[in-house]
């Protein structure tokens, strides 16, 4: 299945696309740095990027006319006009690239698509503007008029659809499925939430709805505290394990009274888990490992702590310097800290080891932290490949 992948960044979405079994006709990027990551997985032949298409470059003037038989659009349009972190202009930052999420859709006319952004995008002072965003997801073909304020355009399409709710045809549409998604709930060892917009074209009758999901932090808890099968895994001694807050005792203690239940699910992947057959980079700083070095200069205080090395690892941040928040250091039992180094990063975005990162520690990390996790996009880019086929 043909697929275009818009706002590529350095794959993460696309390489979990491939993984599900699409075949990019197009990749589209137009940062430097993440471009040269891309070429040069393709130089040394990694498997996931050796095809791709990759088109450098602004996706507001690439023209798809020559792309046929396109039957996925996907990709994560820049989160910074609606993230957490950012200056929150939303619509007014010329960053916002959802209407060329829009344009794509319109011109391709997929079977479907797969979007992602942050989750501040439902914040309540986006909420009209997220409708409008999906109304035009819902109906392409209305374009907005040249000098058309986006309130009146939405104003079109919410009568639109009034209009032609209880009515099949009409056009190009699109029934559209979203949800606020936790990755470490699907074995992504970071408790990442990103907001998945999927839509398939209406005349299919496709139903769907997102992957069940296979992890918890509570089957994590009881692996550890309960079992303590997890310790012994790692061979941890009792001495070196995290003191436990009364809160989470607390919590425990109601989990090794509770039913067996929460062994539907498997536990969440801890950084532990996620990085635990990599050698320390600072104590072997000359190891051979790919993108594996040691990066000096972490510090913890209020507001800046790490991730925990037994817990699903915090957001990875993409901010100007790399660590907005303390979220791209590890935080030992002991109470020491380091940075992560990119490829315990990557790991934490399960991306394949043998995918090489370009640019420095920073940049490299910048990356990083506006990916989608390989492991999160090949789940829901399955479960659309296995809909598309019932309906061949």
């Amino acid at each position: 299945m043909r697929s275009v992948e818009l706002f590529a960044g350095a794959g993460g979405l696309a390489i979990g696309m491939g993984n599900a079994g699409f075949q990019h006709a197009a990749v589209l990027e137009w940062d430097k740095n993440s471009c040269e990551t891309l070429r040069t997985n393709q130089q040394h032949d990694v498997a996931a990027v050796a095809r791709w298409p990759i088109h450098e470059g602004d996706a507001r003037t690439f023209d798809y006319s020559s792309l046929r038989n396109i039957e996925v659009v996907s990709g994560g349009p820049p989160c910074q006009p609606f993230s957490l972190g950012g200056k929150h202009k939303g619509h007014e930052d010329g960053r916002d690239m959802f209407p060329e999420a829009v344009r794509a859709v319109r011109e391709l006319q997929p079977k479907a698509f797969i979007f992602e952004n942050v989750k501040g995008l439902l914040r309540q002072s986006f909420s009209t503007y997220l409708q409008y965003v999906l109304l035009q997801l819902t109906y392409p073909d209305l374009i907005k008029k040249r000098g058309e304020e986006w309130r009146k355009h939405l104003a079109a399409l919410e009568r639109h659809q009034t209009a032609n709710a209880n009515r099949s045809g009409g056009g190009l549409a699109y029934n559209l499925v979203f949800e606020l998604v936790n990755a470490a709930n699907y074995g992504v060892p970071q408790k990442r939430e990103r907001f998945i917009i999927v839509g398939f074209r209406s005349d299919l009758g496709v139903r769907w709805s997102f992957p069940e999901q296979t992890h918890s932090q509570d089957a994590l808890l009881r692996d550890q505290w309960v079992c303590g099968d997890y310790w012994d895994r790692h061979k941890v001694a009792k001495r070196a394990r995290p003191i436990l807050t009364p809160r989470m005792a607390s919590r425990i203690k109601r989990l090794s009274g509770e039913e067996l239940n929460i062994s539907l699910t498997k536990p969440w992947q801890s950084v532990r888990d996620a990085i635990a057959d990599l050698p320390d980079p600072e104590r072997y700083r000359r190891n051979k490992v790919l993108n594996h070095r040691f990066n000096s200069g972490a510090k913890s205080y209020p507001g800046h702590t790490g991730s925990p090395l037994d817990d699903a690892a915090k957001t990875l941040k993409a901010g100007d310097h790399g660590v907005p928040g303390g979220e791209n250091m590890l935080a030992r039992p002991d109470g020491s800290v380091r940075y992560f180094t990119v490829r315990e990063a990557a790991r934490l975005q399960t991306f394949p080891d043998s995918y090489e990162f370009f640019g420095a520690w920073s940049e490299t990390m910048r990356q990083l932290g506006n990916a989608v996790p390989v492991k999160l996009a090949e789940t829901i880019a399955t479960s659309v490949a296995s809909a598309l086929r019932r309906k061949k």
